[in-house]
C-alpha cells in the first residue's frame, strides 16, 4: 500500500506560483500604464482640437468703427449681469464715478446695493421684451453676463447678447462693452497650460463655445463695441491692469486679474475709443 502523498508546504506553493503571479502583476501594470498613456494622449488631442475650434470660431480680426457724435455726455448706462462677480464690481464703481445706473437682473434680492442713482429692473436677458424695456433711454450698455451651467448645452450668453444688440439698435444706443474671456479667437492658449489642457477642455468647453457665438454676434453688429477678454478672474483688490491688448497672457503660466480691475477697465471703454472694434485681452 502506497504511503499518502505529503501535502506541499505553504512556502513550496508560494515559490512555485510566484513567477506566474509576478508575470500577471507586471502585465497588469503594463496595461495600466498603456491605458493611462492613451488617455493622456487622447486628452491632449481633444484639447488641441477644441483649441483649434475656439480659435476659428472666435473673433480674430479688428473691425474699423466710425464713432457717431451724440452731442451730449454719456451718463446713463445699463449693466447686464449685475449680480455676478464682475457685474457687482461694475455696479459699485459706475455709481462711484457718477453714472446713472440701471441694472437688469433676474433676482433683485441678490442685489443688496442701494443708491439714489441706481434703478434695478426685474427681468430676464433671454426675454426680448424685458431687455428692450431696460435698454430704452440709456446711453450705453455694459455686459458681464455669465452663468454656472457649465455642463449643459445652452445659448444663454449668445442669445442674451443677441437680445441686447437688437434692443440697442432699435433704440439707437451706440456704445456696448462686453466681457468674454481669454482663450478664444486669437487669444487661444493665452490662459496658460493648466487652463488650456485641463480646465477649458474638461469643464468649460460648452461655456467657451457659446462665448465664440457671443463674440461673432457683437462683431457683426453696427454698434460701437469693445470686447474685453480677462484672464482668470479673482476676487482680489484692485491693483490696476498691467497688460492690455490683443497679445496678452501666457501660453505656459496661468494668468490672473481681479474682477475689480476688469470692471475699471470696462468702464474706461465707455469714453475711450482706442479699442473700438477690438477684442482686447487684460491681465495683471
Amino acid at each position: 500500500m502506497k504511503a499518502p502523498r505529503k501535502p506541499s508546504s505553504p512556502s513550496e506553493d508560494s515559490s512555485t506560483k510566484s513567477p506566474n503571479v509576478k508575470n500577471r502583476g507586471s502585465k497588469i501594470g503594463r496595461l495600466e500604464r498603456m491605458a493611462m498613456t492613451t488617455l493622456l494622449l487622447l486628452l491632449v488631442v481633444y484639447a488641441i482640437a477644441l483649441a483649434i475650434g475656439l480659435a476659428r470660431r472666435g473673433l480674430t480680426s479688428v473691425t474699423k468703427i466710425s464713432v457717431a457724435p451724440t452731442g451730449r455726455p454719456l451718463t446713463r448706462i445699463l449693466i447686464i449681469g449685475a449680480t455676478g462677480g464682475t457685474g457687482r464690481q461694475l455696479l459699485v464703481r459706475a455709481l462711484e464715478q457718477g453714472y446713472v445706473v440701471r441694472a437688469l437682473v433676474r433676482d433683485p434680492g441678490k442685489l443688496s446695493v442701494e443708491h439714489p442713482h441706481l434703478t434695478v429692473v426685474h427681468g430676464d436677458v433671454l426675454d426680448y421684451s424685458d431687455v428692450e424695456e431696460a435698454v430704452r433711454g440709456q446711453d450705453a450698455v455694459i455686459s458681464a453676463l455669465g452663468h454656472k451651467r457649465f455642463f449643459v448645452l445652452t445659448r444663454i450668453l449668445s442669445e442674451g447678447t443677441r437680445n441686447v444688440l437688437r434692443a440697442m439698435e432699435t433704440h439707437n444706443v451706440r456704445r456696448f462693452v462686453c466681457e468674454t474671456s481669454l482663450g478664444i479667437g486669437d487669444s487661444v492658449g493665452r490662459m496658460g497650460l493648466y487652463y488650456s489642457l485641463l480646465v477649458i477642455p474638461l469643464i468649460l468647453p460648452l461655456y467657451f463655445w457659446d462665448k465664440t457665438r457671443q463674440e461673432r454676434l457683437i462683431a457683426a453688429s453696427k454698434l460701437e463695441w469693445v470686447i474685453v477678454r480677462p484672464a482668470v478672474l479673482t476676487n482680489g483688490v484692485a491693483r490696476g491692469v498691467s497688460h492690455h491688448g490683443r497679445k496678452v497672457g501666457s501660453f505656459l503660466w496661468t494668468v490672473r486679474i481681479a474682477r475689480a480691475d476688469v470692471a475699471d477697465f470696462m468702464l474706461k471703454q465707455l469714453v475711450n475709443d482706442s479699442y473700438l472694434g477690438t477684442a482686447v485681452g487684460v491681465c495683471r
